[in-house]
């Protein structure tokens, strides 16, 4: 006790000798408090090898992960897909422009090479909706599941062919609400055949409601060309059609503030009783994602310059493919293309119904056709003032009244809020009397220029 309490100067001083000692030792071998955040102020020459040794580890190790990284990345997109087996036919196409120029073959070729890219463009987008949540989810699936189209359209554009846009983004309206939907109803029918599938009735009327507007604008153009009423003869309708696709731009961004912002709410998923249902991610296992979210952004952007790349030589072969295969130049704007474009859609609707998810179907089939509608093709008519090329809502008749028809039916097998095969099989079935339609089809404004026939 008493040696607790009596502190002897020499066992003081003997404690503070060791206290020195040991802060000399930790500063010799450079190990001091301050040593573990900033560097010592003396280094011995052993050191600098060490730091050197280690750096380059950890650089090797870091460039060994980004290697793994981009193996594991080239294997999930490119080698996990057996469509992309088509993938070659591309730089084939290519290869066969170069060396004889056979516009039939280079037409088929591309063709073939844009499918599996544009599938592949909607599976890195439906990775990066995985990041975004499900509404802006099916807005990225729509806007870049319609990037093949425009891309073909401005390709169009440039080289003139203005009815090549306008059936080529026709055909892609009724590919999405007739063929992609129906093959998705039909398949989910199969699948649920005890019991009827349920969606969203106030999202299907919304999307409805802008079908039926974009028909006005595309109807009113026509009808005022064609009962020769227009104030200015050849210029009234044009100018009416800019103007009608600034509003319909306006009314697609009211339309995605009000589907983002304002009424979230009803873009929500509804079971069987109609009741809203709130899918949490964590819960549904086919929501992680394969490749991460900057994975999925590079990979959204070679794609889409490999299927611009290829888009051009797709579009400078129509017509000579036209002519060599014996096929309207209508049918391969209105069904071909549309077709391969819409290859992320459909494969991508089809899943999501045979998964009991007709709110996804919905919003990527329907929402395709509505963004294409109210936002594809006025941009290509504003796209087309900037280049100086007179492009119009004045689609035609014929194609004008096809759409009008395609938007009622469909229109009426949403109206009730569930679907069976038998509802795909009749939209399936409807397509298949489009499609016939425009191949019997002669495209009046073909006719107009073609010189009459002098009599000897």
């Amino acid at each position: 006790m008493e040696i607790d309490k009596v502190k002897d100067p020499a066992t003081v001083k003997l404690h503070s000798q060791v206290e020195m000692g040991s802060m000399e030792l930790k500063s010799i071998l450079g190990y001091d408090d301050q040593g573990l955040v900033a560097a010592p102020e003396k280094k011995s020459s052993d050191e600098a090898p060490l730091k050197v040794l280690y750096s380059s580890g950890s650089g090797s190790f870091n460039r060994k992960v980004m290697r793994n990284t981009v193996v594991h990345s080239i294997r999930t997109v490119v080698f996990s897909s057996r469509l992309n087996l088509l993938m070659p036919f591309g730089p084939l196409a290519i290869l066969v422009q170069t060396l004889t120029g056979h516009h039939g073959w280079v037409f088929l070729l591309s063709l073939l090479g844009i499918i599996p890219l544009a599938e592949r463009l909607g599976y890195a987008t439906e990775q990066l909706a995985c990041y975004t949540g499900p509404t802006v989810g099916g807005l990225l699936n729509a806007t870049f599941g319609n990037a093949t189209e425009l891309i073909i359209s401005i390709y169009a554009l440039r080289n003139g062919m203005i009815r090549v846009v306008q059936q080529s983004l026709l055909g892609s309206i009724l590919s999405n609400m007739l063929l992609v939907l129906g093959c998705a109803f039909f398949a989910g029918g199969l699948v649920f055949s005890k019991r009827p599938q349920v969606f969203n009735k106030a999202t299907a009327a919304v999307n409805s409601g802008l079908l039926l507007m974009a028909v006005m604008g595309l109807l009113l153009p026509a009808l005022l060309h064609t009962t020769h009423t227009e104030l200015h003869f050849g210029k009234s309708a044009l100018a009416l059609s800019r103007f009608t696709s600034c509003i319909m731009l306006v009314a697609y961004a009211s339309y995605l503030f009000f589907q983002l912002k304002s009424q979230r709410s009803l873009y929500v998923p509804v079971d069987e009783q109609g009741e809203e249902v709130h899918r949490d991610a964590s819960d549904d296992d086919d929501e992680v994602p394969e490749i991460s979210k900057w994975e999925s952004i590079i990979w959204l952007t070679i794609l889409t310059a490999w299927i611009s790349i290829l888009s051009e030589y797709l579009v400078n072969a129509i017509e000579g493919a036209s002519v060599a295969l014996n096929i309207p130049v209508a049918f391969i704007s209105v069904i071909l293309l549309p077709i391969v474009g819409n290859a992320a859609e459909h494969a991508g609707a089809v899943m999501f119904a045979m998964k009991d998810k007709l709110d996804i179907t919905l919003g990527v089939a329907i929402g395709s056709s509505t963004q294409i509608s109210m936002f594809g093709i006025p941009f290509c008519v504003m796209v087309g003032w900037i280049m100086g090329v007179p492009m119009d809502l004045n689609f035609q008749l014929f194609e004008t009244a096809t759409l009008f028809i395609t938007v009622l039916v469909v229109a009426f097998m949403l109206q009730e809020g569930t679907s069976n095969y038998f509802k795909g099989l009749m939209l399936i079935l409807c397509y298949v009397i489009v499609a016939a339609s425009f191949f019997v089809h002669i495209d009046p404004t073909a006719i107009q220029d073609k010189p009459p026939e002098t009599k000897e």
